[in-house]
């Protein structure tokens, strides 16, 4: 063995294995091109991404490491979308989650998404909530 040598199995390797995937569609409002990162909380993405927010609460787009996806302005895509690891902490980025991406914090994320002008699928304001999430918007105030 050398120093810094990578010896790789001869198994192929799974991306993602085991994690809960998803895919979505996602329309570019937009008059810009956005392009997001392959470990880019998806929810948190540019404001004129249109797509359904709370689907993708905790969800990352579904690619290697160190790709991304280009939506342009206008253009609709399907992507897929894999579970958040670990303790699932999202800070920064558009500071919507600032904790974990679980259930319990959707609706302080969507309310902030909404206040903020992020687009949902709706064409509108961050509303909507994945069937068996607590929709009460209300609590988030």
């Amino acid at each position: 063995m050398k120093v810094g040598e990578v010896i790789c199995g001869d198994e192929p390797i799974t991306l993602n294995a085991g994690r809960a995937t998803k895919q979505i569609r996602v329309t570019n409002k937009g008059d810009r091109p956005v392009q997001v990162g392959s470990h880019f909380h998806f929810f948190e993405v540019n404001r004129a991404l249109s797509f359904d927010r709370a689907e993708a609460f905790g969800y990352r787009l579904d690619i290697p490491s160190g790709n991304s996806v280009r939506f342009e302005p206008g253009e609709e895509k399907l992507v897929n979308l894999v579970e958040l690891g670990g303790a699932k902490r999202v800070f920064g980025l558009n500071d919507l989650t600032r904790g974990e991406a679980v259930p319990r914090n959707l609706a302080t994320s969507m309310e902030k998404a909404r206040r903020r002008g992020f687009l949902d699928y709706r064409e509108g304001p961050a509303t909507g909530f994945p069937e068996g999430w607590d929709n009460d918007i209300e609590e988030a105030r």
